[in-house]
């Protein structure tokens, strides 16, 4: 409820901001603009980096969806992130043009674009789950409350429990099921959350506007393995969605 509070108060501001910016650019545009079209760019670039960085329907920003659609390394070797190099680029030509196209207002201007790119992506997410989707789309996920623990029970068997959080804003029931990707932060890690797939995917069932704690658990039998962790704990990790052929990277 508070998170709703915030974002609905924050939206409010926005939403007021800009109302009062367009009634006194109408009126005075002259005035406080130095460069209609100018100005109009650095919009329309502000435009983009909120679509690019709208998180969904995955956990990553749409526009990695988009460069992956295109072809285009989601990151480089030397572990640059495209999408936030492209982003960074794309919001500094915007402040900058922003800036040189008004005659009063720059830094408040620049101040309110600054707040609004960076919170209003988020907030048409919980706006749309809230009111218009359904299904998988309904559904959020909070991997900041994930929990797995592992460890060996004899010398043949891996024993693992997780715990999980979910949330169904849509007003329907939505059933689905989840599984592991494996994430390896060097490439000679050894499997550890994916180990859980061998019994998965794992149902899940969640009433309209509830919000569920997930709690499964796992024996892996790691007998045929060459190497296999003997144990350990991940939090924060990401999961993968499906149901009716759709499917979400949360």
């Amino acid at each position: 409820m508070v998170h709703t509070f915030v974002y609905i108060l924050l939206f409010g501001l926005f939403f007021w901001a800009i109302v009062v910016v367009v009634r006194k650019g109408r009126e005075h545009e002259q005035i406080w603009v130095k460069n209609k079209p100018i100005f109009q760019i650095s919009i329309i670039l502000f435009i983009l980096v909120m679509i690019l960085n709208v998180p969904f329907p995955h956990e990553a920003p749409y526009g990695e969806s988009f460069l992956t659609i295109l072809n285009i390394p989601i990151r480089f070797a030397e572990g640059f992130h495209t999408v936030g190099i492209i982003i960074l680029c794309l919001f500094l030509l915007g402040s900058i043009l922003l800036f040189h196209s008004l005659k009063k207002y720059q830094l408040r201007s620049v101040l309110l674009a600054i707040l609004t790119v960076s919170l209003l992506p988020a907030f048409v997410v919980y706006l749309f789950q809230n009111t218009l989707a359904t299904g998988i789309y309904a559904i959020a996920y909070s991997n900041e409350a994930a929990d797995c623990e592992f460890e060996m029970t004899n010398t043949e068997t891996l024993h693992g429990e997780c715990t999980l959080g979910f949330a169904n804003y849509s007003k329907s029931v939505v059933d689905f099921q989840f599984e592991f990707p494996e994430e390896k932060t060097f490439p000679d890690d050894l499997p550890m959350l994916s180990l859980m797939n061998e019994q998965g995917p794992y149902e899940v069932t969640i009433e309209p506007g509830e919000r569920e704690i997930v709690f499964i658990e796992a024996d892996i039998d790691v007998s045929e393995m060459e190497q296999h962790i003997e144990g350990g704990n991940a939090t924060g990790f990401n999961i993968i969605i499906k149901a009716d052929g759709n499917i979400r990277k949360l």
